[in-house]
C-alpha cells in the first residue's frame, strides 16, 4: 500500500506546485531506503520536470477549451475588437475631417456625380393664336 500513496503524491505532485524539498521527498519515498543520493537527486529533478511540463500541458488544454467554448457563444476575440475600435476611430476621423473642411465624408464622396440639369425649353408658342 506503501507504493500506492507514493503514486497519489506523485500525481498531486504533478497538479500542483512541486518545490525542490517535496520533490526530494517523493523520491526517497519512491526508491529503496539504500538508494544512493545522487540517484534521489536526480529522481528528485525528473519529478520536478515532469511536473512543471504537466502543469504546461494542463494550462494549455484548458485555456484551448475556454477559448473553444467562447467562440462558440460568438464572444468576439480581442484582436476583433482591436480591429473594429480602428476603423471606428479611422469613421470619427473622416467625419471630423469633413465637418471642420466642408467635404463631404468618403462614404458619402463615392456616390455617383450628378447630371447637370436640362436646360428649359421656352414654351411652344400656339399657332392658332398667333395668326389671329
Amino acid at each position: 500500500m506503501a507504493k500506492m500513496q507514493d503514486v497519489r503524491k506523485t500525481i498531486e505532485a504533478s497538479l500542483g506546485n512541486l518545490s525542490t524539498t517535496r520533490a526530494q521527498e517523493i523520491a526517497k519515498g519512491m526508491l529503496d531506503k539504500d538508494a544512493a543520493k545522487d540517484q534521489v537527486t536526480k529522481t528528485a529533478a525528473d519529478l520536478m520536470e515532469w511536473s512543471q511540463r504537466n502543469r504546461t500541458r494542463l494550462v494549455e488544454l484548458i485555456r484551448g477549451e475556454v477559448r473553444d467554448q467562447l467562440r462558440q457563444m460568438g464572444v468576439a476575440t480581442e484582436e476583433e475588437v482591436n480591429a473594429l475600435r480602428k476603423r471606428v476611430r479611422d469613421l470619427e476621423r473622416t467625419r471630423a475631417t469633413a465637418a471642420r473642411g466642408g467635404k463631404k465624408p468618403a462614404a458619402k464622396a463615392k456616390a455617383a456625380p450628378r447630371k447637370p440639369a436640362a436646360a428649359k425649353k421656352p414654351p411652344a408658342k400656339n399657332m392658332d393664336t398667333a395668326e389671329a
